[in-house]
């Protein structure tokens, strides 16, 4: 983690100044997607990848045979793959030269295996959060895509959004003043067995790598990252954080306060206030449809904002954006931010006694 390291502005992605043309509006060449996974997340986002107009399903994998051809039907993919003959369905579709760029949508544990199968195959790749469970197999995944030319970026998609984008503008414009302190929590009660991911300690289960980054991108968006972090938590039977709490301090006394929850119905708002006002996000923080701003003894003033799909658009057109343009990194997400993020959570798990298996 960089210690200390000023607030700064996190770029903006073209599609998120306002007056953009719409995400799905094609930049360039287009591009063949493969999509690993075919869980709630995948659907989500393969819903706004089907809307690219530069952007082809040509190919999804699973498992199983039943799950990768329904998908496939769904949505409209050329073809699917899924586990046969001692082959995963991922590595073969890795080995379909068709295929331009994949989307990862597997469980945390699996990021970095599959990962580094698409990389070594010459896949770009786009992986969901957390990018991956420690910040040695985050460092790994960079190298290779930096040794192979390869674009790869964690598919935080929050940080894509007009919405957020705007809160940043507000931010760092001075309007505020100085920022003091930031507040964010995500929670829900999970109603999912214990063999669900999110409670499984082998798929990196947990509150902390599942919900964890969306009020940490509060914070490092507002504030940039922290001098120390000291964290607490509740941990189950199986060594799983099923509520956690995070205080960032920062060198000029700034603090921020996270919550993430397993177990709790949170409101699921920001707030960054600053020494001439605050400003609060809509619920939830991590797609917010609404800002509110309050100066000190001034009236408060609520911006809102429309959206283009279900959201994802804005991080699959910065995909889209970078390959077209021969980038490995965006500027939005760049891997020292990914890295950075992996070693604060790296730290954190440290105080609360977290292990998983890929730290061995």
């Amino acid at each position: 983690m960089n210690p200390s390291a000023p607030a700064q502005r996190i770029p903006q992605p073209p599609c998120a100044v306002p007056g953009a043309p719409s995400p799905f509006t094609a930049t360039g060449r287009t591009l063949r997607w493969g999509v690993v996974a075919t869980g709630g997340i995948a659907t989500s986002v393969t819903q706004d990848l089907a809307r690219l107009e530069d952007g082809v399903l040509h190919a999804v994998s699973s498992r199983s045979q039943g799950s990768a051809e329904a998908f496939a039907e769904k949505f409209g993919f050329a073809t699917s793959y899924y586990d046969d003959d001692g082959v995963t369905g991922y590595q073969r579709l890795f080995n379909d030269p068709e295929v331009d760029v994949v989307y990862i949508a597997t469980p945390h544990a699996q990021h970095y295996e599959v990962a580094r199968a698409a990389l070594t195959a010459g896949k770009h790749v786009l992986c969901e959060k957390a990018f991956t469970v420690n910040a040695r197999e985050a460092a790994e995944l960079i190298d290779l895509a930096r040794a192979n030319n390869l674009f790869l970026m964690e598919a935080l998609w929050t940080r894509f959004l007009p919405s957020v984008n705007r809160a940043w503008d507000i931010i760092h414009s001075g309007e505020l003043g100085e920022i003091q302190w930031v507040q964010a929590d995500l929670g829900f009660p999970s109603d999912h067995g214990s063999s669900h991911r999110l409670w499984d300690p082998a798929a990196g289960g947990g509150a902390l790598l599942d919900l964890g980054v969306y009020p940490l991108t509060w914070a490092l968006g507002s504030l940039g990252f922290p001098s120390a972090v000291t964290a607490t938590a509740v941990l189950n039977d199986d060594g799983v954080d099923t509520q956690n709490g995070l205080t960032l301090t920062y060198a000029g006394g700034a603090q921020a306060q996270l919550t993430t929850s397993l177990v709790a119905a949170c409101p699921g708002q920001a707030t960054v206030v600053g020494t001439k006002g605050w400003l609060r996000s809509g619920a939830v923080l991590h797609n917010p449809r609404e800002l509110t701003v309050q100066l000190h003894q001034g009236e408060e003033r609520v911006e809102t904002f429309d959206q283009a799909g279900g959201g994802y658009a804005y991080e699959l057109r910065e995909t889209t954006r970078c390959i077209q343009e021969g980038l490995t990194e965006s500027p939005t997400m760049p891997w020292a931010d990914t890295l950075d993020t992996m070693r604060l959570l790296d730290g954190v798990r440290g105080q609360l006694g977290m292990r998983y298996a890929n730290d061995d």
